[in-house]
């Protein structure tokens, strides 16, 4: 069968509780590979919760429903504090990426508590100000910015990564509602390491099979490229 929309591919899929410390539960998701260790770790920011963004957005979904089985990944997602998704709500309340600093602590921890592999920080939208703002403090090996705004990331949190070991990568649409190629090519231009990537016929939200295949791709080239390419087709049992 083909490999579109929903599917989901085999893992162990683990409903999970992180904890931040000024003491708020948070919900969440946790996907490995159904028999096989994972190479790498997805720690997913999703989009703004106050526009509909949440742990379930599609591509965070998607990479959940397919990568632990197409490439040997982890996918965590969880619920910043205040955004509900049928996992649950988490507790506390948006607080305009200040606050947040504690829940991506919270999942960073999570991962190296549980001793899953080479985390990245997997940002978009809203979660890319996260990744940005608050990755450098994390031990990660890279950030990868799907449809970055730069509404909430300063010019000076940006350019503190030039010079870093870890990687970033930027995945910029090329309709994109907030930043597009050209000015991100400036904006991020004080970190020249960076790998900038504009996706042609991109919008923000990534909608459609061709631009969820391509978003995951990226994220794969960047994680474990071995995996590439991805496979489009898939002859063993699925769920939805």
């Amino acid at each position: 069968m083909e490999i579109r929309g929903p599917v989901l591919l085999p893992a162990r899929r683990e409903d999970i509780e992180l904890h931040t410390v000024d003491e708020l539960t948070l919900v969440g998701e946790l996907a490995l590979p159904a028999e096989r260790e994972p190479v790498a770790t997805l720690v997913t920011l999703h989009p703004l919760p106050t526009a509909g963004g949440f742990m379930d957005s599609h591509i965070l979904r998607k990479a959940a429903g397919r990568l632990p089985a197409l490439a040997d990944l982890a996918v965590l997602r969880f619920n910043t504090r205040g955004t509900t998704s049928p996992r649950g709500t988490s507790e506390g309340s948006f607080d305009g990426g200040a606050n947040e600093c504690f829940d991506v602590a919270a999942a960073v921890d999570f991962a190296r508590e549980r001793g899953l592999p080479r985390p990245w920080l997997v940002g978009w939208s809203f979660g890319t100000e996260l990744a940005l703002k608050y990755g450098r403090d994390h031990d990660i090996e890279g950030v990868i910015l799907l449809s970055p705004p730069l509404h909430r990331a300063t010019a000076e949190e940006v350019a503190a990564w030039a010079g870093e070991a870890r990687r970033m990568v930027v995945l910029v649409p090329e309709f994109d509602d907030y930043l597009r190629p050209d000015e991100a090519r400036e904006r991020f231009a004080s970190v020249p390491d960076a790998t900038l990537i504009a996706v042609e016929g991109g919008k923000h939200l990534w909608v459609g099979e061709t631009q969820t295949r391509r978003v995951l791709t990226e994220i794969v080239a960047a994680v474990n490229p071995d995996a590439l390419p991805l496979p489009t087709e898939w002859d063993g049992d699925v769920v939805g």
